[in-house]
């Protein structure tokens, strides 16, 4: 009896932390289609992106004019602003799927659509003209990124680029790092509920320690340190054997609702004891295209029934004491990889936050709505935290700014394919991985 009395004095609280959600830039609910297309969203972006190049080109060149492409004189330097696009040799047509059949050539299905022979133009609305000279590297860019260039119209009515001038990282809030008291935030990624790969011991796992259930005193009060859960979409995986578009039989219902309650019950977990945000991915039952909107409510019975449990859009926007943070369950970053290079993903995480554009290759390649507008995807602050979820591995590195600015990059891997989540310390965003493991015989 003594005992018991011990340990119900040895009760541990958990530290709590201050959430504001910034959604809303990627709410379509107010958005109405009426049969537009896309030019209307690159001509918002290049009107506010090419307003930002104007009043930054003064302090890069400022003895250099400023014309369109139009305006352009043979041998005469000048700074051009304008959209990127990128003639890709290996890029595939939608046409190409119905020649198939009559085809003698065999379809290219490359992870990767780089080609030697690819090359680069600039675009306003006057006209457009082919890039050349080595300083603009093709593997670099793709389409849809609004720089401005530093060059001359050669004989041939190419523009010799000279130098290249990008936005740079967007202006950032101060951090509020004034706790001094360590406060985690987790983050999860492609935890794919339901496929073969998903590895329920190895989630229970995570859980566990996430709730405190797991582990001597140490290690729950390290546990209850825990103010925050990310999931970064792809939570679950319905068989893509189902979804023909044939009416299903009631067995094949019963499996096709599965991944999710049992997603549900794992997350009712969670949300009675710390705040969950969880996104969708493009494997999530939401809708296909960027930006995707909030996974129902309904498919949550028992999660939803807590206040800590918060549906977001992808991309996902939030503040937690202060600190700013964004990020993407990964579409963006995977578009990337098809179409131009880099070392990792944290490079191309780095190239769209000195673009101040989440996902530049949308619409082109990646699917977006049709905003008539604006341009959701463009970064008009910096945030002090940026992830990106479903990755291959796990990454992290520390982006400073010309003025200033100070940015976390997180990778965060497939967690059904590594038993990797993410952990990051808002008293002082140092990052460390937590790693699970499981074995079971079938």
């Amino acid at each position: 009896m003594t005992g018991m009395e011990i340990d119900i004095e040895k009760n541990i609280q958990r530290k709590r932390s201050t959430y504001q959600s910034l959604d809303e830039t990627f709410d379509i609910q107010n958005e109405t289609y009426r049969g537009q297309q896309y030019s209307q969203i690159y001509f918002a972006r290049l009107h506010l992106m090419r307003t930002l190049l104007y009043s930054l080109v003064t302090h890069w060149k400022p003895h250099v004019p400023v014309c369109t492409v139009l305006g352009l004189e043979e041998g005469k330097e000048c700074i051009i602003v304008g959209t990127l696009y990128k003639h890709m040799k290996l890029k595939p047509c939608v046409l190409d799927e119905y020649s198939k059949e009559r085809s003698a050539v065999p379809l290219v299905k490359p992870h990767n659509f780089m080609h030697p022979d690819d090359h680069l133009v600039l675009e306003d609305e006057s006209g457009r003209v082919k890039l050349g000279g080595t300083v603009l590297s093709p593997s670099k860019y793709v389409t849809g990124g609004v720089v401005a260039l530093h060059g001359k119209e050669t004989t041939a009515g190419d523009f010799l680029v000279l130098d290249v001038f990008e936005a740079g990282l967007a202006p950032q809030i101060e951090p509020q790092l004034k706790s001094r008291e360590d406060k985690y935030v987790v983050f999860v990624s492609g935890v794919s509920v339901g496929s073969s790969t998903s590895n329920p011991l190895q989630f229970q796992l995570l859980v566990d320690h996430i709730t405190g259930h797991l582990g001597d005193d140490q290690e729950q009060g390290i546990a209850a340190e825990i103010v925050h859960v990310v999931f970064a979409g792809n939570s679950v995986e319905i068989p893509s054997g189902l979804l023909n578009g044939q009416n299903l039989a009631s067995k094949d219902q019963s499996r096709l609702s599965e991944p999710v309650q049992e997603l549900d019950i794992w997350l009712t977990q969670i949300a009675a004891g710390v705040s969950v945000d969880i996104m969708p991915g493009s494997n999530d039952p939401a809708n296909f295209a960027l930006p995707q909107q909030p996974l129902n409510r309904c498919l949550f019975p028992g999660s939803r029934a807590y206040n800590t449990f918060n549906l977001c859009t992808n991309p996902h926007c939030f503040e937690l004491d202060g600190v700013r943070f964004l990020g993407t369950s990964g579409q963006n970053i995977d578009d990337l990889k098809k179409y131009s290079e880099a070392r990792d993903e944290l490079e191309f995480m780095e190239r769209t936050l000195k673009w101040r554009h989440l996902a530049p290759t949308a619409p082109n390649t990646l699917g977006c709505y049709p905003f008539t507008d604006k341009d959701p995807f463009l970064i008009e602050s910096c945030p002090h935290v940026y992830f990106v979820g479903n990755q291959d591995k796990y990454g992290t590195h520390i982006l400073n700014g010309s003025e200033g600015q100070l940015v976390r990059l997180i990778s965060v891997p497939k967690f059904c394919d590594t038993g990797i989540a993410v952990v990051l310390n808002l008293r002082n965003l140092e990052c460390h991985t937590l790693s699970f493991g499981a074995q079971f015989s079938p």
